[in-house]
């Protein structure tokens, strides 16, 4: 199992993803977000394929298009650390934090 919380930045939102790996490269997901562009989104991404995951393209695959149907920001993490907890579920990858430091 693998858990990412995903704090978004300014916006102030917060999404928790756990990952549970079921069986070959699938992985269960469960999804909880205070931001209303993924409120149900949980319901809408129940299990995806993680070695298809590894192999989609930036902005592309089955994460990108479930978040990109009410989130239109373009910087949005939440679908990348999505498809890190997957795979790391999935045995795809080791977990390791990933950080983005702006600075003005």
């Amino acid at each position: 199992m693998a858990k990412a919380i995903i704090m978004s930045g300014v916006c102030g939102f917060t999404t928790e993803v756990t990952a549970e790996k079921s069986d070959g490269f699938k992985v269960l997901l469960d999804i909880a977000s205070d931001c209303p562009a993924f409120s149900d989104l949980t319901d809408r991404l129940k299990e995806v394929d993680g070695m298809a995951c590894i192999m989609n393209k930036v902005g592309e695959g089955p994460i990108y298009e479930a978040c990109r149907i009410d989130c239109k920001h373009s910087a949005c993490p939440v679908p990348m650390g999505i498809i890190k907890a997957v795979e790391v579920a999935a045995g795809l990858a080791l977990p390791k934090d990933v950080t983005v430091t702006l600075t003005k």
